[in-house]
């Protein structure tokens, strides 16, 4: 009663399925979303650009706005071809979806595979990111930062279990917070770069520890593409949108990705006209608000903003990962609980491993997010590569009206993707990309072996080809230890389950001979007819002739039921359990997977 008191008020009551429809966001709740995570990520992105750049030294830094605006060209090119592909599948074009339908299950599996691993990432990487920030400006939390990181995930899956359209509205307000504080940083810091008035520090001159080479810049621009997670991720919910679905969905996608491109080149450019270098104890963004605004109330406007988004990005991977998993279980490639809906209209059971699984991966990194970055992206961009190359082939096959256009655009959004995925496991790879590229081919491999077990289990299960069943016969054992009220109960309740043909039994393992006399004598009165069988044990063993009976019994053939009774007397105080023998356990453990055979437990509750 008490766990239930407490689940009500945490979680709240159940809701109606019929209430799914009503449950439905608006574009501006669910920017907030689905679009976290992406917009969030201008918070790091530029700052893991410097962190390669500055291994050439100074001079290498000002390769990042070029970086940046290569990214965001790209990010252009993919966002236009999501929208495409939102039009295509009104029910939810996510990789995995579009990948299946046009390339095939295994290419669809990998899709799924490798965004499976980004959505557990990107909570661990956004909420890393988010503490970060927090002991950028209170330095003395920095010794907590796992803590800390473990608690923002089990709120953030709390807060997602109440519900989707109740989760919009808690995540709404910090979203917004975020885009205006950075939107006024930005305009900010560009009219003061126009009027010259720009407080310009060169940066310090730092020793090159590598030649700047292309593969380094590579390195920078794979890094950086971290700025492009989370992109995907409303052609995955565009259920979740109010009606017209696909419309709603592509205008909230070009809203994201205007914003996300221009805090991420506005940023950048900001970072190299301020001479930002990354330093292990502050981030970079929190350089850009200290030294346009000093350590003020803005200044912590910012830190504050930063950090709400950044926790709570976690929410697009809490809003996709269980989508992606019940579509899993739909098809039978994950355990079918994810299918299930909860009290409150959610996918619970993937919300609760997905917070597990980044709460796991926080404490093992020791919540760093620039050791859990080499991880992210690669399958990010693995699932745009499949997405984009299954639309190609879905135009090309069906030849709609104005194919050739909508072909060219996801043909580039398939080769640049492509191009990029490639850069960034090569680039990312010792670095622990080989972590992601062993992951997902092992994930796969999971997910066949269980589509495999659910066909089996349909195909054993079918009645295609089954012949006329023959007629059963059956028996009933009734487990006796001791004579009791108990025992009584179970004995009338045996009764019942007999037809005039059926054979009603008492078993009686005999262990002890003047234990076995006085049964007898008591079993006359109270046995109701039904015949006592004493099976001898001169080795005091329980199971052993037990079982040797039943295979006695059903060796008369396939078709020879036995359902074995076992009568059970529970203590109402759960410690007074251990007062007493687990006979009843032992016995329904070792009938459990045999073959014609059914255990009924009977429960004889004590009052005290």
């Amino acid at each position: 009663m008490r766990f239930t008191l407490l689940k009500r008020v945490l979680v709240g009551p159940p809701m109606p399925l019929a209430q799914a429809r009503h449950e439905r966001l608006r574009k501006r709740v669910a920017l907030a979303v689905f679009s976290s995570d992406a917009l969030s990520s201008v918070a790091y992105a530029t700052e893991e650009i410097l962190l390669i750049l500055v291994l050439a030294g100074t001079v290498a830094l000002h390769y990042s706005v070029p970086i940046a605006l290569a990214i965001t060209a790209l990010l252009a090119i993919v966002t236009v071809s999501y929208q495409q592909t939102i039009h295509a599948y009104p029910s939810g074009g996510g990789s995995y979806i579009v990948a299946q339908d046009n390339l095939g299950t295994v290419a669809g599996l990998v899709a799924a595979a490798a965004l499976l691993v980004d959505y557990v990432l990107t909570v661990s990487v956004s909420v890393a990111a988010g503490v970060a920030a927090v002991t950028s400006a209170l330095p003395d939390l920095a010794p907590h930062r796992v803590a800390i990181g473990v608690a923002c995930v089990a709120a953030i899956a709390l807060a997602n279990i109440r519900g989707v359209r109740e989760s919009g509205r808690i995540f709404a307000v910090p979203t917004y917070f975020f885009i205006v504080s950075f939107g006024l940083m930005i305009i900010e810091g560009f009219f003061r770069l126009a009027t010259g008035s720009l407080p310009r520090t060169p940066p310090p001159d730092l020793p090159a520890v590598e030649t700047l080479t292309w593969f380094l810049i590579l390195r920078a621009f794979s890094s950086g593409c971290t700025a492009m997670t989370g992109t995907e991720a409303i052609s995955n919910g565009i259920p979740a949108f109010r009606p017209p679905e696909s419309r709603n969905a592509a205008i909230t996608l070009g809203w994201m990705a205007v914003i996300l491109g221009t805090f991420f080149v506005g940023l950048t450019v900001l970072a190299d006209r301020l001479g930002v270098v990354p330093v292990p104890e502050e981030t970079v963004v929190s350089q850009i608000a200290r030294r346009l605004h000093g350590t003020g109330l803005f200044y912590y406007a910012i830190q504050a903003a930063t950090a709400l988004i950044l926790v709570l990005a976690a929410n697009t991977s809490f809003a996709d990962f269980p989508r992606l998993s019940s579509l899993l279980a739909r098809d039978r490639f994950v355990p079918r609980q994810f299918a299930n809906l909860g009290e409150r209209l959610v996918f619970s059971n993937g919300i609760m491993v997905l917070g597990g699984l980044a709460a796991l991966l926080l404490v093992v990194f020791g919540g760093e997010t620039h050791a859990l970055i080499p991880l992210y992206a690669v399958g990010v961009f693995i699932s745009f590569t499949l997405s984009q190359s299954g639309m190609v082939r879905r135009w090309w096959h069906r030849r709609e009206p104005g194919w050739r256009h909508r072909l060219a655009i996801n043909g580039v959004g398939a080769v640049t993707t492509g191009i990029v995925t490639l850069v960034i496991a090569a680039t990312k790879f010792t670095h622990g990309a080989w972590i992601v590229v062993l992951v997902v081919p092992t994930l796969v491999a999971t997910f066949m072996a269980m589509r495999r077990h659910y066909d089996d289990v349909a195909e054993q299960l079918s009645l295609e080809g089954l012949a006329a069943p023959p007629e059963l016969r059956h028996t009933v054992l009734i487990i006796v230890g001791d004579l009791h009220r108990g025992v009584v109960r179970a004995v009338q309740y045996a009764k019942t389950l007999a037809a005039p043909s059926v054979a009603v039994r008492a078993v009686f393992v005999e262990t002890d001979p003047a234990k076995t006399a006085k049964l007898e004598e008591k079993w006359a009165r109270w046995g109701l007819g039904v015949p006592l069988v004493i099976l001898n044990s001169p080795y005091r063993s329980l199971l052993r002739p037990l079982v040797e009976y039943l295979d006695a019994l059903q060796a008369q053939g396939d078709d020879h039921m036995v359902t074995v009774v076992i009568p059970e007397f529970l203590p109402s105080k759960w410690w007074q359990h251990v007062l007493h023998n687990q006979t009843a356990l032992l016995v329904k453990g070792t009938l459990l997977f045999r073959k014609n055979t059914v255990v009924v437990d009977v429960p004889y509750l004590l009052k005290r």
